[in-house]
């Protein structure tokens, strides 16, 4: 269980979600050219479950490493050096991502309480706003898990 989560559980939930948008983008063009009827709620779910993919994606690259970075000014330092940068690196991504946790949080609060609901389906919006908080921790523990693992490596060589 636990190693499902940690090596396939971005990759799984994330092809669920484009398998969703596409197949929901897909029947909508088709019923819209081949009738006069569209489906309004299918662009509401496309965002916001592209919202999701977006952060799930982050997670992922995180998780594996791959994720932006200026690795020529890196590289070039020595190894002291470079574990400051790198630890520099990760606590101002986490103190962005717990920024982003912390006002989805508030957003998700906000639209509880004013029983706000979306234009399409009528459903309440913090259904899709709760991800951005819920999915900006998991972002936050592959940080963490990536640094303990270049830590552990560091170590090994």
């Amino acid at each position: 269980m636990w190693r499902f989560l940690d090596e396939r559980f971005e990759d799984i939930l994330g092809a669920i979600f484009l398998a969703v948008m596409v197949t929901v983008a897909f029947v909508n063009v088709v019923v819209r050219y081949c009738t006069s009827i569209s489906f309004a709620w299918t662009e509401e779910l496309t965002v916001n479950f592209f919202v999701w993919v977006v952060l799930l994606g982050t997670a992922r690259s995180f998780r594996d490493g791959s994720n932006l970075c200026m690795s020529m000014l890196y590289d070039a330092c020595p190894r002291k050096l470079q574990f400051l940068f790198r630890l520099v690196s990760t606590v101002v991504c986490i103190i962005f991502f717990a920024a982003l946790v912390w006002t989805g949080y508030l957003e998700v609060l906000d639209e509880i309480e004013l029983e706000a609901t979306s234009e399409s389906l009528e459903i309440p919006v913090w259904y899709y706003t709760c991800a951005t908080p819920l999915l900006s921790l998991l972002v936050i523990f592959r940080i963490l898990q990536n640094f303990v693992n270049s830590l552990r490596k560091g170590r090994e060589q």
